[in-house]
C-alpha cells in the first residue's frame, strides 16, 4: 500500500488485480485495518452516484478479487463477515504495518540499530501510499497517517544520524525531504544544523532565512523558535553546536549516503537531479579526483533536467554548483561551453520580470565558464549579474557574481589592481558574512594580485592565512596555490621542481599541464640565461608549446624555425598567464629580429608597465618593463 496498490505471491510473483475497481475494493479494505467494511460501505466509497446493480458490481469486483489472490481454495485472505467484507492479512505480509513496526522498533532501539531499521523501514515506500486512490476521501486519513509518520521517522532519522556525527550523511535525504516537504521546520532546522557541522556555515544561514521566507510569504507568520535559536547559535558559533566528527571512513559515509537517497527519492527526478548538481559541487571541494568527476556529474545533472523541459528548473539545477573558481583556464572547455550554452537557453526561455536571483546565478555561470576570452558578452553577464546581486542584498549570490566579474577582470593587461579590489570586497563579504569557501578565493584573488603589483609583504599574509583557512577547512587544493607561491618567491629552480609535486593528484589539469617547465622557462627569460638545458624534446609544455617552441629551437641554433615558431604564435588567451606568456613572446620576437612582432606584442603588455609578469601567484617573468 506504500505506493501504488499491488500484490505479489510468496515467490514474488505479481498477482492481477484486474482494474481500477477491484484494486479500489482491495485499497478500500486496507484501509479498514482488519475491520469489516459493510457492503453499503464499498457501494457509497467506490461511486459519487451508485449505479443499478451496485452491490452486484462489488460482490463481482470481489470475486475476481479473491480469484487472483487465492485461487483454487476457500478465501481466507478476503474474507465475507456479516453485512459487508473483511481483508484478513498478517502485518509482515503487508508493507504498510510492517512499516509502522520497523518505525516503532527504531524509536526504541540504541542509534547504530534505530538508523538500520529506519533505512529498512522507508526503504518499503514506493511512492506516496495509496498512490492512484489520492483523490478519495476514504483514503485520506490513512493517507496522512502513514505520510506523517513516514516524515517523522525521516527526521529522526537525520537526528540520530547528527547524534553519532555523521553530518554528511544526514544532507542528501534532508535536502530532498525540505523540498518536498516545505512546511516541516524540524526538517529546515535539522538540515541547517547538518550543514553547520559540516563546515557549510553559510548554506546553513542560507537554509534558514530560505525557511522563513517560504513560511512568511505562504502564511504571513513567523517560523518557530528552534529555527531562530538556532540562526543565533551559528552565528556566534556556539560551541555546543559542535560534535565529534564520525570515524568511519569517507567510502562508508559515501556508500551509505548514496545508498540511502536510492532509497529515500524514488520517482523524484526533480529533487534527485537539484541534489545531485549541489553534491556535484562539495565533490568539486574536495579536488583530486573527485573534482574531475564533479563536472561529469554536473553535466549529466544538467542535461538530464533539461529533458523536463522546465527552464526555473534547469536554471535551478545549473546555479545549485557555486563552487569558486580560481583558475582562468578551463580544465573542460567541451563541458563549460555546454553548461555556457544551458544557461544561455534558460535565460532565454524564462518569462520576463522575476527569478532575479535565478538571472543573476545563471549570468554569474555563464561569466564563470567562459574563462580565457575577451569576448563582450561574457564581461556583460559578469557586470549584470553582480547589478542584481547588489540590488537583492544577497551576500552569497553578490560573492558568487564577483567570481565572475574577477573571472572577466583579464580582458587587457594591467588589471592587477582592479583584480584585488575585487578579491577584497570577497574577503570582506564572506568574513562578514560566514562564506568560508569565498574568503578562500578572495585571499588567493588578493594573492595573484599582489605578486603582479609587488607587494611581497601582503601577499606573504595573505599565503598564511589561506594555509590556516586550508587545514581548518580541509581544502587541499589551497596548498598547491601558496606552495607554488613560496617556490616563486625563492626563486630557484630547485623550489618549482620540489613545488611539482602538489601537482601530480591536484585534479586541476588546467592548472597542472606544462606549468614546470613554463615557470623554469620564464624564470631563465627574465635572468637571460639559456634556456636549452633542461629541456629535451619531448618536454610536456602543455598548452604552453606555442610559446616555448621559439625558445627551444633558439637553443637548438634554428634560428630560421624559431622565426617561424615566433611569427606563428598566437595572442595568449586572457588569464593569470597573459603577462608572462607576452614577455616571452617579445624576448623571442626580439631574438630572431622580427621588430614588428616584437611591437605588437609590446602594444598588448604596455598597460601593465608598472606591474610583475607574476599576476598568476605561481611564476614569474620578472618586471614587465624590463621587456618593454
Amino acid at each position: 500500500m506504500l505506493g501504488p496498490v499491488v500484490a505479489w505471491d510468496d515467490a514474488g510473483t505479481p498477482l492481477d488485480l484486474k482494474g481500477p475497481r477491484h484494486r479500489a475494493v482491495l485499497a478500500r479494505l486496507a484501509v479498514a485495518r482488519g475491520r469489516v467494511v459493510p457492503l453499503s460501505v464499498l457501494i457509497d466509497d467506490l461511486w459519487d452516484v451508485p449505479p443499478a446493480g451496485a452491490a452486484g458490481a462489488v460482490r463481482t469486483f470481489v470475486g475476481a478479487l479473491r480469484q487472483g489472490i487465492e485461487p483454487a481454495r476457500p478465501p481466507r485472505t478476503l474474507v465475507t463477515q456479516g453485512p459487508g467484507y473483511v481483508l484478513r492479512i498478517s502485518n509482515d505480509n503487508c508493507d504498510a504495518p510492517e512499516f509502522e513496526r520497523l518505525a516503532a522498533e527504531s524509536a526504541a532501539a540504541p542509534p547504530e540499530r534505530a538508523l538500520e531499521l529506519a533505512d529498512e523501514a522507508i526503504g518499503l515506500w514506493r511512492g506516496p501510499a495509496y498512490a492512484e486512490f489520492a483523490d478519495e476521501p476514504w483514503a485520506a486519513p490513512e493517507r496522512a497517517r502513514l505520510t506523517e509518520l513516514r516524515l517523522r521517522l525521516t527526521e529522526q532519522q537525520a537526528g540520530t544520524r547528527l547524534a553519532l556525527g555523521r553530518a554528511a550523511d544526514a544532507v542528501p535525504g534532508l535536502s530532498a525531504h525540505v523540498e518536498e516537504h516545505p512546511w516541516r521546520e524540524e526538517a529546515w532546522r535539522l538540515l541547517a544544523l547538518a550543514l553547520y557541522r559540516g563546515g557549510r556555515q553559510a548554506e546553513a544561514l542560507t537554509v534558514i532565512r530560505r525557511a522563513r521566507a517560504l513560511i512568511a510569504d505562504e502564511h504571513g507568520l513567523d517560523p518557530g523558535p528552534a529555527l531562530g535559536a538556532l540562526e543565533q547559535d551559528i552565528l556566534r558559533r556556539a560551541p555546543h553546536l559542535d560534535l565529534p566528527v564520525s570515524d568511519r571512513p569517507v567510502g562508508d559515509v559515501l556508500a551509505v549516503t548514496a545508498s540511502v537517497y536510492e532509497r529515500t527519492t524514488p520517482g523524484f527526478a526533480r529533487t534527485r537531479l537539484e541534489t545531485a548538481a549541489t553534491l556535484a559541487g562539495s565533490l568539486a571541494l574536495a579536488g583530486g579526483e573527485g573534482l574531475r568527476a564533479a563536472m561529469d556529474q554536473r553535466l549529466a545533472a544538467i542535461e538530464a533536467a533539461e529533458k523536463l523541459g522546465d527552464p526555473e528548473f534547469t536554471g535551478r539545477v545549473i546555479g545549485n554548483f557555486a563552487v569558486p573558481a580560481i583558475w582562468t583556464r578551463s580544465d573542460d572547455p567541451a563541458a563549460a561551453a555546454a553548461i555556457v550554452a544551458a544557461a544561455e537557453r534558460v535565460l532565454f526561455a524564462l518569462p520576463p520580470g522575476g527569478h532575479d536571483a535565478l538571472r543573476a546565478r545563471l549570468l554569474g555561470t555563464i561569466a564563470l565558464e567562459s574563462r580565457g576570452t575577451s569576448a563582450a558578452r561574457p564581461r556583460e553577464a559578469a557586470a549584470e549579474a553582480e547589478s542584481i546581486a547588489r540590488r537583492l542584498a544577497d551576500p552569497a549570490l553578490l560573492a558568487f557574481t564577483l567570481n565572475g566579474a574577477w573571472m572577466q577582470a583579464f580582458w587587457r593587461t594591467g588589471l592587477a589592481a582592479r583584480r584585488d579590489g575585487i578579491g577584497r570586497e570577497i574577503v570582506t563579504l564572506a568574513s562578514r558574512h560566514g562564506l568560508p569557501e569565498f574568503e578562500i578565493l578572495g585571499r588567493l584573488i588578493r594573492l595573484q594580485a599582489l605578486s603582479a603589483l609587488a607587494d611581497v609583504t601582503a601577499a606573504d599574509a595573505q599565503a598564511a592565512t589561506l594555509d590556516d583557512l586550508s587545514a581548518r577547512h580541509e581544502r587541499p587544493l589551497v596548498a598547491v596555490f601558496t606552495g607554488w607561491y613560496r617556490a616563486m618567491r625563492s626563486p630557484a629552480e630547485t623550489g618549482y621542481r620540489a613545488a611539482a609535486d602538489l601537482l601530480a593528484d591536484c585534479g586541476m589539469p588546467g592548472v597542472a599541464d606544462g606549468l614546470l617547465p613554463l615557470a623554469l622557462l620564464c624564470l631563465r627569460a627574465w635572468r637571460g640565461e639559456a634556456v636549452g638545458n633542461g629541456f629535451p624534446a619531448d618536454t610536456g609544455w602543455g598548452p604552453y608549446e606555442p610559446w616555448a617552441r621559439p625558445w627551444v629551437l633558439l637553443a637548438q641554433g634554428r634560428r630560421d624555425e624559431a622565426r617561424d615558431a615566433v611569427e606563428a604564435c598566437p595572442a595568449p588567451s586572457p588569464g593569470l598567464l597573459t603577462e608572462a606568456l607576452l614577455c616571452l613572446h617579445v624576448r623571442a620576437a626580439q631574438a630572431v629580429g622580427d621588430s614588428s612582432l616584437a611591437c605588437q606584442a609590446r602594444g598588448s603588455l604596455a598597460p601593465a608597465a608598472g606591474e610583475i609578469a607574476a599576476g598568476s601567484g605561481l611564476l614569474t617573468a620578472g618586471p614587465v618593463r624590463d621587456y618593454l
